[in-house]
């Protein structure tokens, strides 16, 4: 007997396809192997490609996420604002293109690390050679378990912080952000929970 339309339409999956995501980073290290690490953890890993750009500023990353996004449904730049003189130009560039969002760390992704202690807002310049993500990388060694923070070597950073540090992170960083815009003040802040977030997203079938 013919099956109706109807009984063709209860045979289709009640989810969405999975997406494919990139995700871009400035650095080849720690931050790299962090998500990595991240992605891993929320079992979103075979569905995220997590990559060097083979630059380290800004506009190169986002350019090399404009030539890469067509293979992908989602693509992110997690770039640093520290002293880069083309920040804004990445950001403009990227507008126009959908599948692309910037996840900005104001000075640098180890402001990200740094909440891992808990709440700041105080803001990261440059002092003598020392540019703003430098002092907070200084600003994290005066942390007991992290006093040898070295954002070159391959370490599992996410490993030593999961549990309550990691969770304290996730907590604190929305409102640090909120914070920020508030007072049109974003050094310092960080999106690098909204990276985080879509991590755990994927992680679960997303119902059509």
């Amino acid at each position: 007997m013919a099956r109706s339309a109807n009984s063709f339409a209860r045979g289709e999956s009640k989810y969405a396809p999975e997406k494919r995501v990139l995700v871009l980073c400035e650095d080849t290290k720690s931050g790299k192997q962090y998500l990595e690490e991240a992605a891993e953890y929320f079992r979103a890993n075979l569905l995220v490609d997590i990559a060097h750009a083979g630059v380290t500023h800004p506009s190169g990353i986002v350019e090399h996420a404009i030539a890469r996004q067509r293979k992908f449904d989602e693509v992110y730049c997690a770039i640093d604002r520290d002293s880069h003189a083309c920040f804004d130009r990445a950001l403009d560039i990227a507008r126009p293109h959908k599948k692309i969002t910037i996840i900005p760390s104001y000075p640098s992704f180890e402001f990200w690390i740094l909440l891992h202690f808990g709440y700041c807002r105080k803001p990261f310049s440059r002092t003598g050679r020392s540019s703003p993500g430098d002092n907070v990388i200084r600003e994290i060694k005066t942390k007991p378990p992290l006093a040898d923070y070295d954002k070159g070597k391959n370490r599992s950073y996410f490993q030593e912080l999961l549990g309550a540090p990691f969770d304290q992170a996730r907590k604190v960083s929305p409102r640090v952000l909120i914070d920020a815009e508030n007072e049109n003040q974003l050094n310092p802040s960080t999106k690098i929970h909204l990276l985080i977030d879509k991590f755990e997203t994927l992680s679960a079938p997303q119902k059509k």
